[in-house]
Formats: C-alpha cells, sequence, structure tokens
C-alpha cells in the first residue's frame, strides 16, 4: 500500500494531479486546497497518500500535503453516508485544525459549507468526531453539564481574502489560490491586500 509519494509535479487538473515518480506517473486524487498549495509543474512535490480499492474502479490514490490532513480523510471515511468526495470537500472549507474546532463547537454549520454535505450528514460528523485523534488536531468531547465557551472566529488571513477577492471574480477556485501563492511569493507577507490582488491577477494572465 502506498503512503507517501515524492516526485515531479508533472500536471495538475481540476480534481487531481500527476506525480511523475522515478518514470512512473502516479494520478492522485486531491481537494481543491491541496491542489492550490502545490508547487508549479516541473517542480519536486510530496504528496501523503490514502490508498483505495473499489471493484468498480481500481485502485485509486488520494494525496495531502500534511498527515494531519490525511488522517482527517480516512477518518472521516469511516463515519457512515462519507464517501472521498465528501471528505474532500470538508477539508477544502476546514483544515484539521479549524475542523477539531469546529467539532468541538458542535458547529454543524461550519461543515454543512463543504460540497456534498448536508445538514443531516454534518450532523452526523460532528457527532463522530468527538473524542477521535487527529495527530495534533484531536475531537475532545464535552462533559454533561460542562459549558465551554465557543472559539473567537478566525481572523481571516491575507491569503484567504485574496482568494475570496478572486473567487468574486468568478475564477476557479484551484486557480485562485495557486495565483495567490505565487503572488505572496514574490511580494512577501508583508504585502498588502490590493498588492497582493493585483499581482495574482497579472498571475492568472500569463
Amino acid at each position: 500500500m502506498i503512503g507517501r509519494l515524492r516526485g515531479v509535479l508533472a500536471e495538475v487538473e481540476q480534481d487531481h494531479c500527476l506525480l511523475d515518480c522515478m518514470g512512473v506517473g502516479y494520478v492522485v486524487a486531491c481537494g481543491a486546497r491541496t491542489l492550490g498549495r502545490l508547487p508549479a509543474p516541473g517542480d519536486e512535490a510530496t504528496l501523503h497518500i490514502h490508498s483505495q480499492w473499489s471493484e468498480d474502479a481500481g485502485p485509486r490514490l488520494y494525496g495531502f500535503l500534511t498527515r494531519d490532513e490525511r488522517r482527517a480523510f480516512t477518518t472521516m471515511l469511516a463515519i457512515q453516508g462519507v464517501g472521498p468526495k465528501a471528505a474532500l470537500g470538508v477539508l477544502d472549507v476546514l483544515p484539521p485544525g479549524e475542523l477539531a474546532s469546529a467539532v468541538a463547537r458542535e458547529d454543524k454549520a461550519a461543515v454543512a459549507r463543504a460540497n456534498g454535505v448536508g445538514p443531516k450528514l454534518a450532523l452526523r460528523i460532528v457527532t463522530e468526531l468527538k473524542g477521535k485523534s487527529l495527530g495534533e488536531a484531536s475531537f475532545t468531547p464535552t462533559a454533561p453539564g460542562v459549558h465551554i465557551e465557543p472559539a473567537a472566529a478566525p481572523v481571516p488571513s491575507l491569503t484567504g481574502e485574496a482568494v475570496s477577492a478572486l473567487l468574486g471574480l468568478g475564477m476557479p477556485e484551484v486557480n485562485a489560490r495557486r495565483a495567490v501563492d505565487q503572488a505572496l511569493i514574490r511580494l512577501g507577507d508583508e504585502a498588502d491586500l490590493s498588492a497582493v490582488i493585483r499581482a495574482a491577477l497579472q498571475e492568472l494572465g500569463r
């Protein structure tokens, strides 16, 4: 079973990438958030892999940039009604740490923002993830009679705001994230939002 792949990133498509490992090309399914953080084609990339086999589709590889993302994915797959598409959708809107916070707050609405996840499935995910370990992030159940104050809403990051602005212009999320990442590499983290958006639009226009 494949647990990790390291090679040259050959192609990036809408829902997968092609990783060339010593002349063998592996098609790896990825979420939009992962695809948006990959390096440019031609550069080396490392993906943590979850392998799945089905009689209909044969072997299928799912790739993640961190072990925690892979662990969250495999943990969600054990929940009834959660398939790979829904699990990837959840991780697109809630990275492992934010997912853990949503579970602690019993915030099913945050989970339901994922594509393909309705309110009932979001409730099941929140309920069944309580007490599950996720590497550095863990899902801690609330003891009866114990009140936990809801966590403060996270402050939007520069990357998130820039990506949201591009999405508002109708850009595909994968392209928007990649363009913003490239803009930040050029400008640095101290750049202001407007400069990042301008630079990202230049990247998209190339």
